[in-house]
């Protein structure tokens, strides 16, 4: 999408997963709960929408299962957009 527009970008393999210190960076003061894959399966199986994680347990989570790190990730500047939706919105 972002290649069909022309956009220039860096491109970043979530699935090689993030430390805890880059997920903190990333996320900074924003809500958290926002970065979570909704439709991961351990995000399920923990019913994180009823009972969410802290922020240091789902910062080591998403550290150690990347799959539970909502994505794409799109960073323009100082704005995140997240998800499918997000990304196409901003594009």
């Amino acid at each position: 999408m972002l290649r069909e527009k022309g956009a220039q970008f860096e491109e970043v393999d979530l699935n090689q997963g993030l430390s805890v210190a880059e997920l903190e960076k990333l996320i900074g003061k924003r809500d958290y709960r926002q970065f979570l894959n909704s439709r991961n399966e351990l995000y399920r199986e923990r019913g994180m929408k009823e009972n969410p994680p802290s922020r240091e347990e789902a910062l080591l989570l998403m550290s150690q299962h990347p799959n539970l790190i909502k994505r794409p990730i799109l960073v323009d500047g100082g704005t995140i957009h997240l998800g499918l939706d997000g990304v196409e919105q901003a594009v």
